[in-house]
């Protein structure tokens, strides 16, 4: 049953793909899968807290509780006797701002659009809602470990280690992707700014927010158009001497550069299979540039390297298949007249293609087990100077989130309560 919802999940995904006008505006928005909707509740229910009772923190307990909640709630299933925290309204609308702003899409809403596309067909085998609940909560796994066998803890703990570490290299890997792909992905942003440590903790991510709340734009670009007025000079492009992320500066040009250098491969290299090995390739020695090589981060790098770029490569192949059956809505279309490079545009949008696919396979992935250690657990333990998503957002010490009739977004507001 496991294997037959996720499988039902990645074909709902594949649907929204190929039909992703009927579902949003834009062609990169990228799918928020079961850990990321989970680690956007948990941020939402923080900021709510902090709004209301001056404190950005909420516990397991609350968010596993909202957690269930919302997934009847959104999915029309009933939430009748079950308990719900104060606010949630406003921790839904929160929620719903902080995807949106990220231009991202929940699996809910993908399914939600999916049933009203298919419900005129007769042949239609979408899953269930109570199926998609099961599939996000991680009910079905829980399911399939009660076997009534006792299992032994020590000689596994080195196997739980070594998971430990791919999935953290995994993880910087695909955000690094995922940034690449959709710059207004603040989440993505957020797992990679600092790793490798570039000076850019929760002081600078601050700064970022606050940036981002004055000049309504996404982390990223408030990133990239700060290094691009000090890179212009001149008294007329020049940020503010007192700009506070002039502090950042080493670290910021770092970081843009990188991503600048990663996007020249993504425009100029013709084929989608070299363009995204040499894209891995990149990060990859980014990661292990002074690591020992016996060490398990690098191990891990190195693997996860080697495995996505394989990934890459059948994805690649089986869209060069697709494309030999068929030529509706395969390929995109050709740049117009008016594109300024017609060669690096079109390549750069075929690369993008498959490696939303990638990302589309991970966000199909079946929801973490330990949810104690996604929501809360620093990730510098594993020699990479991480730090968790929630330390880095609750450093942001004030954020508002406004949505009103015609627009929604989020920001960091002054210390007043």
């Amino acid at each position: 049953m496991a294997v037959l919802n996720q499988k039902s999940v990645w074909d709902m995904i594949k649907d929204f793909r190929k039909n992703w006008r009927a579902f949003c505006n834009s062609e990169r928005t990228t799918v928020c899968g079961a850990d990321s909707m989970l680690l956007t509740l948990q941020l939402s229910m923080a900021e709510n807290n902090k709004q209301h009772h001056g404190e950005f923190a909420v516990s397991l307990s609350e968010v596993l509780m909202t957690w269930k909640y919302l997934l009847h709630e959104k999915l029309n299933l009933s939430v009748e006797n079950m308990e719900v925290v104060d606010h949630y309204e406003d921790i839904k609308k929160i929620y719903d701002a902080f995807l949106m702003n990220s231009n991202m899409l929940d699996l809910i809403d993908i399914y939600k659009k999916s049933r009203i596309m298919t419900s005129n067909c007769e042949d239609s085998e979408m899953m269930s809602p109570i199926q998609l609940r099961d599939f996000l909560s991680g009910r079905e796994y829980r399911e399939d470990d009660e076997t009534g066998l006792s299992s032994p803890t020590s000689p596994l703990k080195h196997n739980r280690d070594n998971e430990k570490v791919q999935l953290v290299a995994k993880t910087i890997f695909m955000s690094y992707l995922n940034l690449l792909v959709n710059s207004k992905n603040d989440l993505a942003l957020a797992h990679i700014l600092n790793i490798p440590d570039r000076g850019l903790g929760r002081e600078a991510f601050t700064n970022l927010k606050h940036a981002a709340r004055e000049k309504q734009m996404s982390i990223f670009l408030v990133a990239t158009s700060f290094i691009r007025a000090l890179e212009l000079g001149g008294k007329g492009y020049a940020p503010s001497p007192s700009d506070p992320l002039r502090t950042h500066v080493k670290g910021l040009s770092n970081f843009i550069n990188f991503i600048d250098r990663l996007e020249e491969v993504l425009g100029e290299t013709p084929n989608p299979s070299i363009a995204g090995g040499r894209i891995l390739s990149i990060i990859k020695m980014l990661l292990i540039k002074g690591q020992n090589s016996r060490d398990s981060f690098h191990k891990a790098v190195e693997e996860v390297a080697q495995d996505l770029d394989l990934r890459i490569k059948n994805i690649v192949s089986s869209q060069q298949e697709d494309v030999a059956l068929s030529t509706t809505d395969i390929s995109p279309a050709r740049p117009k007249s008016h594109a300024i490079n017609h060669g690096t545009a079109y390549c750069g949008r075929d690369t993008v293609k498959s490696l939303l696919v990638l990302l589309d396979e991970e966000a199909a992935s079946a929801p973490a087990r330990n949810k104690a250690e996604l929501l809360y657990s620093d990730e510098n333990t594993i020699h990479h100077n991480g730090t968790s998503i929630f330390t880095l957002f609750r450093g942001c010490k004030f954020i508002s989130w406004r949505i009103n009739k015609w627009n929604k977004f989020w920001k960091c507001s002054s210390g007043q309560k």
